[in-house]
């Protein structure tokens, strides 16, 4: 899943936290038609029912999670583009444009094993979900718009067999007899062959893989059989059933099962190989061996590209400041309403690295728009569209609305206790006034002026009683 940043360039990486209780998001579904690709190895055009679930009410901090269901519409499907032994994996990527307060795409990607052999054709079955997600690194709003759907096909590696009577290869007109019934102790596959003695028959098989081998009887009695492979001369061009690989005669006949000319360094793809006998000489077709190799990625041509069919949709997302964690989106009402805009431009075809063969995405980039969204004062009520369903009408029907009322809050005043119990505070001081001051300072100096009076007469009196 790749991680975006909707924020400013250089953002360190955050943890993932939950998503708010609060949150609310909006379901959108929206129609699909594929072509190309496994959609022509299927039913020509193929139709899918998808919803996409986005996040409406978001905190910085939130991730934009976007989650796709994706599902056939109807009776059409995608199918196995080869003759596949061992099954293969079916990937499909989405493109979701992100506007406004950012630009960029996000890009949910998913994938699914498909088990069993099959033959061209056979139905394939979707991944159910794809998903991916950004970071959300400061408020505004971001417009979430789908875009195209992209569907691709990797053949695992495998050996597949195809016998002499085939229908996939074809003779040259009266030229080759059927053989059945050959001795097990020949080693024949399937215990038969197509023999000719014609200068000149020719076999051919059109196939779908990396390489390819031919196999028939060494037999000192055969003659030499040139090779092509795609109207080119192969390499080598000829091959001799009468020689060991070392060039020397071999002296036994009808040893079957041999691998006499093998080709490996094909492009994954549809090829034609062709034998044609070189002289009038005992020529053998038992088999040939389709070889796939391990591939780096799916191939180009096996992708289905899915258009929108519905009516195009956008979902705006708010995304509330840091500062008051858990509240509501301040934009009031979020927006779903159709789009007249075009798709953001289709991905280019996969190259060996995408999608990887684990299932993983490279990560796309996601960049801060130069003028963010201001962020208006929180309405005391919001209203949240939760789910939406877009069926080819012009406009979306909201199918539920919830009204989230917030109940203001009123500050509390703190109030400190002065001079009681230990607060850390100094008790309040009251301040003495002025014409008490001076009272007291006048009768205190009356008080020492009598006190000095009382202690002169006595002192005079004691000095009268001596003489």
């Amino acid at each position: 899943m790749a991680a975006l940043a909707l924020g400013l360039a250089g953002t360190a990486a955050v943890v993932v936290p939950a998503m708010t209780a609060t949150a609310s998001t909006a379901d959108l579904v929206v129609d699909y038609a594929c072509n190309q690709g496994i959609a022509s190895s299927g039913s020509g055009t193929v139709y899918l029912r998808t919803k996409l679930t986005v996040p409406t009410t978001l905190n910085v901090g939130d991730p934009l999670n976007v989650g796709w269901n994706l599902a056939y519409r109807d009776a059409t499907r995608f199918g196995a583009p080869a003759l596949l032994p061992n099954g293969g994996r079916i990937y499909a990527t989405g493109e979701v444009n992100l506007s406004d307060g950012w630009k960029g795409q996000l890009q949910p990607v998913g994938n699914v094993d498909q088990a069993g052999a099959m033959k061209k054709g056979t139905p394939l079955t979707l991944p159910t979900t794809i998903s991916d997600f950004a970071y959300t690194t400061r408020a505004g709003t971001v417009t979430v718009k789908p875009g195209n759907l992209y569907v691709d096909f990797r053949p695992p590696a495998s050996e597949v067999m195809v016998n002499d009577d085939d229908l996939s290869i074809t003779y040259s007109a009266g030229d080759w007899t059927d053989v059945n019934d050959r001795p097990s102790g020949d080693n024949d596959y399937h215990l038969d062959y197509h023999r000719t003695n014609k200068a000149g028959a020719w076999a051919a098989l059109t196939f779908t893989g990396t390489g390819i081998e031919y196999v028939a009887q060494r037999d000192r009695h055969a003659g030499p059989v040139e090779i092509w492979v795609d109207n080119q001369p192969g390499t080598p061009p000829r091959v001799e059933p009468n020689k060991k690989d070392d060039g020397t005669l071999v002296n036994d006949s009808n040893v079957g099962g041999q691998t006499l000319w093998s080709f490996t360094e094909l492009e994954y793809g549809e090829h034609t190989i062709s034998i044609k006998s070189a002289e009038d000489k005992r020529t053998l077709l038992d088999a040939f061996r389709v070889i796939t190799g391990e591939l780096p990625g799916p191939p180009p041509q096996y992708r289905a590209t899915c258009t929108l069919i519905s009516a195009p949709v956008a979902v705006q997302v708010t995304i509330a400041g840091g500062d008051t964690p858990g509240s509501p989106s301040p934009n009031g009402s979020p927006s779903v309403s159709p789009d007249t805009s075009p798709s953001g431009s289709p991905s280019g075809t996969p190259d060996g690295n995408s999608p990887p063969p684990d299932g993983n995405s490279p990560s796309p980039s996601v960049s801060p728009s130069t003028t963010p969204s201001p962020t208006p004062p929180v309405a005391a009520t919001q209203s949240y569209l939760t789910s939406v369903v877009v069926k080819g009408s012009p406009s979306p029907t909201a199918t539920r609305t919830v009204t989230l009322t917030a109940t203001p809050t009123v500050a509390q005043v703190a109030v400190t206790p002065q001079g009681g119990a230990q607060t850390g505070e100094a008790p309040e001081r009251m301040a003495a006034s002025g014409p008490l001051l001076l009272g007291s300072g006048g009768a205190l100096l009356t008080i020492g002026v009598l006190s000095g009076v009382a202690l002169l007469r006595r002192r005079a009196a004691h000095a009268g009683e001596r003489a």
